[in-house]
């Protein structure tokens, strides 16, 4: 009985590995036949195992397109009367499989097909009998795309099928790595030069309570406990509760970035020579403390800045710049407040995160039923998603090359505020987007910036020989040059 179990699982797994539909991403180029509008692309969904697309536009044939959309094409009176010859016909998705809508219309003289889809878009499968018949190109399109196309063009258009390779590795890499390195290296300094200015200001008189440092936390075996089971947990929520609990990360974030922005902004403002009048005396919370006229200007523009933020955030086109200003404050705050006094602190929540982050990514799939990553479908938002919003909590910069992913499904590269704040030195960085070029896929990387971080700073430890020193944080003095 168990044997024959094992087979029947066995020829189940087979079954449903030979079932997997093959998708890609490609492209369709559309023209106008009348001139005005430069062409412009669109995502499409295609099976590569019906024909395949040519890689170069200029080895697409540009064809006619026709709107075909009354009807479903499931039989032949659903044909025109003189068929579809040298077109790429335009229909609706349903009533029948993809198979026999692009037979009709491979038999009706067409050279491709778009079927439209007002639904999330699905490869259009079939079987290798089928598959042999067909010798014409079959894509998904989304109905939003096929109206702005006539919007954009009028009813004349024409149309290349292509699909172009996905680049190795984008040049928005650069941008995302001068951020980060830069988020770290600011931070670094700004946080190991607080003992030095603390002693200064022991010998100066105080002008205020916002001259005042903030208090930095060091952070305890305990705390990095909690940290990481308040992380899973809440990574786990998300997976789950996507759509109810995305606001609320949104809120935080708000919230969180107009602080970051508050505490970079501070030093400079403070300099300027204008606006030291207080508020007068005062009863209410916080004002009492009579602050600067400038430093309440400061508060509400960093507050504006993050709720225009919050208004627009779904804008394409230049919230992006926003968000990584607010999100590069925040991690700047957090580099400046949260300390680790010892490396052993410092190896304890690198190994943990470390951990965390290869569980989240290369472990759930094999626990989920979609097989999906629950670390990257967090971190891009749930396909299925009601709300189509994006967690905040990344650095996100467009893709300046031109491929079928970046228009059709991640047109950002990003890069969490965790691997920033953890931190990341610049070598692991470099591996990280190494990995990402060679297998093309979403990486987990404190996979790669734990074992940099760890290595680099043990070996210059030991090569210094203060390595015991370095473990427990003793014998730490300050540099009274600087003062």
């Amino acid at each position: 009985m168990a044997a024959a179990a094992a087979v029947a699982w066995l020829r189940a797994a087979v079954l449903l590995f030979v079932a997997q539909v093959t998708c890609e991403y490609g492209m369709v180029r559309v023209v106008s036949e009348m001139g005005g509008p430069k062409g412009k692309d669109y995502c499409i969904l295609y099976n590569p195992q019906w024909a395949h697309l040519p890689h170069d536009l200029g080895k697409a044939s540009l064809l006619q397109l026709r709107d075909w959309t009354a009807s479903m094409l499931c039989s032949p009176s659903d044909l025109p009367a003189k068929g579809f010859s040298n077109q790429i016909p335009l229909v609706t998705r349903g009533n029948c499989t993809f198979y026999e809508k692009v037979r009709l219309a491979q038999g009706s003289g067409a050279r491709g097909l778009l079927i439209i889809s007002k639904e999330t878009l699905v490869p259009p499968g079939g079987n290798k009998t089928q598959y042999e018949e067909i010798g014409i190109p079959v894509a998904l399109l989304s109905h939003k795309d096929m109206v702005d196309i006539f919007k954009s063009f009028g009813r004349a258009v024409r149309a290349a099928l292509y699909a172009p390779n996905e680049p190795l590795l984008d040049y928005n890499m650069v941008i995302i790595f001068i951020m980060a390195v830069g988020t770290v290296a600011i931070g670094g300094y700004w946080a190991g030069s607080r003992d030095v200015r603390k002693r200064y200001m022991k010998h100066k008189r105080d002008d205020g309570p916002e001259k005042q440092e903030d208090e930095a936390v060091d952070v305890t075996p305990v705390m990095t406990c909690v940290f990481v089971v308040m992380c899973c947990s809440m990574l786990v929520l998300l997976y789950y509760f996507y759509d109810h609990l995305v606001y609320v990360i949104i809120g935080i974030f708000c919230l969180a970035s107009s602080t970051g922005l508050y505490s970079c902004l501070s030093p400079l403002v403070q300099r300027l020579p204008f606006g030291k009048c207080r508020v007068p005396d005062n009863n209410l919370p916080y004002f009492h403390k009579r602050p600067q006229v400038r430093m309440l200007l400061l508060a509400l523009f960093c507050v504006a800045v993050s709720v225009v933020w919050g208004v627009f955030r779904n804008e394409d086109q230049w919230a992006w710049i926003l968000q990584d200003a607010l999100g590069i404050a925040f991690c700047l705050y957090m580099l400046k407040t949260i300390r680790l006094p010892t490396f052993k602190a410092c190896t304890l929540l690198l190994l943990v995160l470390f951990i965390y982050d290869v569980f989240f990514v290369f472990i759930t799939p094999f626990l989920t039923k979609s097989g999906n990553s629950i670390m990257v479908e967090v971190a891009t938002g749930p396909t299925d998603s009601a709300t189509h919003e994006k967690l905040p909590m990344v650095l996100k910069v467009p893709r300046l090359n031109t491929s079928p992913l970046a228009l059709c499904d991640r047109p950002f590269s990003l890069l969490g505020f965790g691997d920033i704040l953890v931190p990341a030195y610049g070598i692991g960085l470099l591996v990280t987007f190494m990995a990402l070029a060679l297998m093309q896929r979403g990486q987990p990387a404190l996979l790669y910036l734990v074992p940099c971080t760890l290595t680099t700073s043990g070996a210059l430890a030991l090569w210094r020989r203060e390595l015991g020193m370095f473990w427990t944080g003793s014998g730490f003095a300050v540099n009274t040059s600087l003062l």
